[in-house]
């Protein structure tokens, strides 16, 4: 076996910014509106919680150890929000231009993405983070004087989830998908889901339906390849 090493080059990896926000407002039926694009992010605060353990004890001894559910929450920053998140944070329009607060909360899908640097290349790729089932909490708003350095007001949310199913494992409320690891393809199968296309619009697939697009693409992918080999011994 093989003596562990530290530092190789171009194994130094790190995680940087945040960008291409995407927010999915839940229909008044069934699953989820249009996707809508988020401009102005500046920040995303995961804050999972929970899986708390709890020792049990019996003849004079620790007999098992129980572990608490894991919750999922995070905040969410920015300069400004799409019309389209105004539900979430119980805004509501009578009449274009009027906004009402204090009305019901819509729950939500939200993604976004990070990037992934190493030593050697500071644009290795990119992670994009997908939450189901996400809800805002009321939050401060300040609004100041301007003066002699001015700066833009900022927006933030702190939202809680629920989370939903996905086949073979836990309930999810949060998943990654990483461009370091899969390929340029099965990138793209989930990017049209959720950033849409020229003939769909973007939608919050379920988790399964997003797993699913990514093993599509390997099939497709392997078929390409092989035809390619094929073509190339005929040849």
């Amino acid at each position: 076996m093989a003596r562990a090493k530290w530092d190789v080059d171009g194994t130094r990896k790190f995680h940087a910014g945040v960008s291409h926000g995407m927010v999915y407002p839940k229909a008044d039926g069934e699953g989820a509106a249009n996707g809508a694009a988020w401009n102005g992010l500046t920040g995303v605060t995961e804050s999972p919680s929970g899986a708390e353990p709890t020792d049990l004890w019996a003849d004079n001894m620790k007999y098992a150890r129980l572990i608490y559910g894991e919750d999922y929450s995070f905040t969410v920053e920015a300069y400004m929000y799409p019309e389209e998140f105004e539900p979430c944070d119980g805004l509501a329009a009578p009449v274009k231009g009027i906004r009402i607060g204090q009305q019901k909360r819509k729950a939500f899908g939200f993604s976004w993405q990070t990037k992934v640097g190493t030593d050697e290349d500071a644009d290795k790729g990119y992670i994009i983070h997908v939450v189901w089932n996400a809800t805002a909490q009321p939050s401060e708003k300040s609004h100041e004087t301007m003066n002699d350095s001015p700066d833009a007001e900022t927006f933030s949310w702190e939202c809680d989830t629920v989370p939903v199913n996905v086949t073979g494992y836990k309930d999810v409320a949060v998943m990654e998908f990483d461009s370091t690891v899969l390929t340029a393809a099965q990138m793209k199968a989930v990017e049209d889901l959720l950033y849409g296309t020229d003939s769909e619009d973007a939608k919050l697939p379920t988790p399964d339906e997003l797993i699913a697009a990514v093993k599509a693409a390997v099939r497709s992918e392997e078929r390409r390849v092989g035809k390619e080999c094929f073509d190339a011994c005929i040849c």
